[in-house]
This record gives C-alpha cells, sequence and structure tokens, in this order.
C-alpha cells in the first residue's frame, strides 16, 4: 500500500529533524565566504563548543506537522538531550485511518558525535518491529538487527565495516550545523544505517524565506546525498531548511520521491524548552 510506504518513509525524514538542534551552533561572523568548496570535518577541540546548551535547560521539544499531497499525514516530536535524542512519530488524520503509525526512535552518541547505539520501535498497522543497531568503535563495525516483536523471530541481521567515527543521521547533522556552511559550500560526512557505510556529501544550496505554523523564517536550504543507493536504496531528494542565525533551528525538511509517493514535507508547528 502506498500509503504505508510514506509513512514508514517519515522515520527516516524525522532522523534529520532529530538531528538539528542539538548541537550550538556558530556565530554569523564565524562562517567563511561562500564558494565552491568542500569543507573538511575536523575533530572538535577539547574546549567546549560556542554557544553551549544551558546547564538548568540542557533539553529541548520540536513539534512538527507532516504533510503528504496536501493533506495533514501525521506530526513528529523530538526530544534531546546532549549525548541522547528521541523522536516519536504519530500519523494522523486519514492516514491514520488506513494505516496507524507510531514510532519511537532512540540514539546515543558520544564526543564528537560518534554513534554508539540506536534503537526503533515501530508500530505499523498490525507490525510490531524493533529495530536495533550497535556502532562498535573499538573494532570498527556497525551491526543491524531487526525483530518482529509479536511473532518474536529475527527479520534481518546485517554488519558493516565503519570507521572509527561514524555518524547515523543525528549525528551527521549535528555536525553540519555546526559548520554553519554559506551556499555553494559542501561537507562529507562518514555515515552508517547498520547496512551501509559510505561518505555522504551535504551541500548549501541558497537563501530562502520559510512559512511555518511557528512563524516566517529567513533560512539556509541544504540537501543531503544519502539517498540514491548511497546509504538509503530509495531515490529522491533530502532537503532541509535551517534558519540564517546562530540557532541554525530546523524549520522544515522535505523529501521529494518519486511517484507515486511524491513529496512529503514537516514544518517546525512548535518549539519547547521543557
Amino acid at each position: 500500500m502506498y500509503t504505508q510506504n510514506v509513512m514508514r518513509l517519515f522515520a527516516g525524514i524525522v532522523l534529520l529533524l532529530a538531528a538539528c538542534w542539538v548541537m550550538p551552533a556558530q556565530s554569523s561572523s564565524s562562517r567563511r565566504a561562500s564558494g565552491k568548496k568542500l569543507v573538511p570535518i575536523a575533530e572538535p577541540k577539547p574546549d567546549p563548543p560556542p554557544d553551549p546548551l544551558p546547564v538548568k535547560t540542557p533539553s529541548e521539544r520540536l513539534t512538527y506537522d507532516i504533510e503528504w499531497r496536501l493533506i495533514h499525514a501525521g506530526s513528529a516530536v523530538i526530544d534531546a538531550q546532549k549525548s541522547h535524542a528521541q523522536l516519536t512519530l504519530e500519523s494522523a488524520g486519514m492516514v491514520s485511518t488506513l494505516f496507524k503509525v507510531h514510532d519511537v526512535y532512540s540514539v546515543n552518541y558520544e564526543d564528537p558525535f560518534c554513534a554508539t547505539s540506536s534503537m526503533m520501535d515501530s508500530f505499523e498497522g498490525k507490525r510490531h518491529h524493533e529495530t536495533k543497531i550497535t556502532y562498535d568503535r573499538a573494532s570498527n563495525r556497525a551491526s543491524y538487527l531487526e525483530r518482529d516483536v509479536i511473532k518474536d523471530i529475527v527479520l534481518h541481521s546485517d554488519e558493516v565495516t565503519v570507521p572509527n567515527c561514524v555518524h547515523e543521521v543525528i549525528g551527521a547533522i549535528l555536525k553540519l550545523r555546526g559548520m554553519a556552511l554559506e551556499p555553494g559550500q559542501s561537507t562529507q560526512v562518514p555515515m552508517s544505517d547498520g547496512r551501509r557505510s559510505a561518505g555522504v556529501k551535504i551541500e548549501a544550496q541558497e537563501r530562502e524565506e520559510v512559512k511555518t505554523p511557528a512563524g516566517a523564517f529567513k533560512t539556509i536550504r541544504y540537501e543531503a546525498g544519502m539517498l540514491n543507493g548511497v546509504v538509503y536504496t530509495r531515490k529522491g531528494h533530502a532537503q532541509l531548511w535551517l534558519t540564517d542565525d546562530s540557532r541554525h533551528l530546523p524549520v522544515q525538511i522535505r523529501l521529494r520521491m518519486q511517484f507515486p509517493i511524491g513529496t512529503v514535507t514537516l514544518q517546525l508547528e512548535k518549539e519547547e524548552h521543557p
């Protein structure tokens, strides 16, 4: 069913959103001049990064509306801290009537945002699947295990060689947010989903004004080349809009897929600091 495929895609899209807020962005005064340039990823210095998260409020909650084919299809809520993030994905409206989805994704990482483990607990229709990924930095291996919880059977298992410090989607975007690329600049980030591993190009494209339920924002649009068989097999384009300021708040994300999926858009609804 097309609706099932769309809702399963939402989980991957939302991972990008979860990534963006955690890493304090560089101030605009520290940005480099624009130009076609590949910016290397340097390991962070021992000193704390600029604009650190407040000690008393080390968490933030972002709520997004999910739109598919001009209808409200669901919501995504991201709760994150310095070394852990969790997102909850819920279908809604007509989509939920056809195929109800409740997914919870959590990830743990170490400085400098090196993945150590992740878990996806998925309730989709009548299915209940659990996917665990372990990133073993000592052996440079990532292990993938997906189980059918109801039937208590292993559906898929895999293993792949990865760099000592590799990023899943959250860690990759944390890196991006800290770099504050100007339009025309790009970088490459080592990424893995537990089954594949590759260097993913992330490009800053254009400055745009974006209107969302949370307001209008001046942003920079980025494109992450993780689809089309690089890390994920599906064909399409993944784009992300970050505010053009020191926060680099992720206010919109869009996945443009081939027919029959089409375009899925997530827009910021609410920003909270619990």
